[in-house]
């Protein structure tokens, strides 16, 4: 398709969904929703609203547990956010996306106890404490090796675009700060970290999904000495089965899904 005709085509999608459902006039009007996983300045929020974002995931709060993620804290924020007409959807915890050096809390990767209890237990309080300052949701990340690119490369108008060649990745086999993690210390972790966090959330009425590793690769290929079994679809289905809970599921990521 032309950019042009795209472009055309995608208006008139936009516009079509606000337009009422007559066919039944007994269903719920069906809008699309705009958000953003983005900063949350008031400067950068003042841009959003301009632009018809009304749902955010912020910024993360803090790295640690702290006055920032107390109930007074997160109201705060919240507040701060709906002042500008947009809701606030969710906020990250502190588990993310960096390789494990930079982590915020790595003994729980790591598995390396009683550090990890420890910083589950700041966990759980940030979920309670969200939770009771009228936040839904909370995503987070289990990750050891971050997200793994190789070297980028140049695309449209001087653009730089993030890059990942498997092939090339492939031959960069330095194991990670970790060390060599096998498929069944990988999943003892990121179950022992759920039996423990899930029940809080189910408590507490807080959606807690977790974004996938990224990027997605076949089962069993690896990279970097491990593999990323939250990588692949068997990953997923497994990570959703190790607990029923409606509050439990996953941040859906198109790119790595795809």
């Amino acid at each position: 398709m032309r950019r042009r005709d795209f472009v055309r085509a995608a208006g008139i999608g936009a516009a079509a969904a606000t337009v009422r459902l007559k066919a039944d006039a007994t269903k719920p009007l069906l809008l699309m929703k705009v958000g953003t996983q983005h900063g949350s300045s008031d400067a950068i929020l003042r841009v959003l609203a301009a632009l018809g974002v009304n749902h955010i995931c912020s910024t993360l709060p803090s790295a640690r547990f702290d006055q920032t993620w107390s109930v007074e804290g997160l109201t705060k924020l919240r507040e701060r956010v709906e002042s500008f007409g947009i809701a606030l959807d969710m906020v990250p915890l502190p588990l993310s996306s960096s390789e494990i050096s930079r982590a915020e809390n790595p003994n729980i990767m790591l598995g390396k106890s009683p550090e990890r209890d420890r910083e589950i237990d700041d966990i759980c309080q940030m979920i309670r404490n969200a939770a009771k300052a009228g936040i839904p949701s909370l995503k987070y990340n289990m990750n050891i090796l971050g997200v793994v690119r190789t070297e980028s490369t140049p695309g449209r108008g001087g653009a730089t675009y993030s890059t990942f060649v498997y092939d090339i990745a492939k031959q960069k086999e330095t194991p990670s700060p970790a060390g060599k993690v096998d498929d069944d210390a990988f999943w003892e972790r990121i179950t022992y970290f759920l039996k423990r966090v899930i029940p809080v959330a189910g408590e507490y009425r807080a959606r807690i999904p977790c974004h996938p590793h990224a990027p997605g690769m076949a089962r069993d290929t690896g990279c970097r000495a491990e593999n990323t079994v939250l990588g692949n679809v068997d990953g997923l289905k497994r990570f959703i089965d190790i607990d029923p809970s409606p509050y439990h599921g996953l941040n859906f990521c198109q790119g790595t899904v795809s």
